[in-house]
């Protein structure tokens, strides 16, 4: 029997960089799909849903909120942090300009698996602080690649329930904003006592049995006031239903912050 052939250097290079060539490839293929092929909006009937508001960051830049509600838009979601540490350097900033407008007005915190719930709930409480909101404090909690990937579902699900708790012990009502897949991972099965913001693609008529009373249905709005595209939101309800929405966490709230 002849001597097994082993590998030179050279070939454990050649074999990393087709390797990592087709990683590239297949990000890219991915990018690709996500931004050209799947879609990104839906029309909204807002006869029928004549609710309506925007979310935004620090990204979309200098807003003139007294437009956006001229543009008939009632309410609006405001990043205020991510993480253990991060806060949106535009959130003090929006946060009084969206109500001087008369806006009604929410923030919101990105989920980091991989940082406690505890950890979380103290930046996003130090963001808020001394703040007054009209919508409940949303817990923004999506998978993706650069999001903890390797935190299992129970340790993620673990500390996403320890900040819900600790937002809750502060007298704020919380609500998830989360896509379908994390309606079905995290939300639908250990969440559901908290409202639901979910981002779908699909028309809210079609959607008649998953409970959220808040639907983002496009990435790629078009809003007075706003330079650029900016994400669009409906309440699934008349008029009537949001005043009597907004009255209701008006009482979960403990106490004014």
């Amino acid at each position: 029997m002849g001597k097994r052939q082993v590998p030179t250097r050279p070939d454990y290079i050649k074999w990393l960089l087709l390797i990592g060539a087709a990683a590239l490839v297949v990000l890219m293929g991915a990018y690709v799909v996500w931004h050209y092929v799947l879609p990104h909006s839906v029309t909204v009937d807002r006869y029928r849903y004549p609710v309506a508001g925007i979310d935004i960051s620090k990204h979309n830049g200098e807003i003139d909120f007294d437009a956006v509600a001229a543009d008939d838009y009632q309410f609006v979601f405001i990043k205020a942090s991510e993480g253990k540490t991060y806060r949106d350097a535009a959130f003090n900033h929006n946060y009084q300009q969206a109500r001087d407008a008369g806006l009604k007005v929410g923030a919101y915190h990105f989920f980091r698996k991989n940082r406690s719930g505890q950890e979380q709930a103290s930046n996003f409480l130090g963001a808020v602080q001394g703040k007054v909101f009209d919508l409940p404090l949303v817990i923004d909690l999506e998978d993706d690649w650069g999001n903890g990937a390797t935190i299992d579902r129970e340790t993620a699900l673990h500390r996403v329930m320890d900040m819900i708790s600790i937002l809750k012990q502060h007298g704020y009502p919380v609500m998830i904003y989360t896509n379908f897949d994390g309606y079905k991972k995290y939300y639908k099965g250990m969440l559901g006592d908290n409202d639901l913001w979910l981002c779908s693609f699909t028309s809210p008529d079609l959607l008649p049995n998953v409970p959220h009373c808040i639907q983002q249905f496009s990435h790629e709005g078009e809003v007075n006031g706003v330079k650029g595209k900016v994400d669009l939101n409906v309440y699934r309800g008349t008029k009537k239903e949001w005043q009597r929405y907004l009255d209701e966490v008006e009482q979960q709230q403990k106490y004014k912050h």
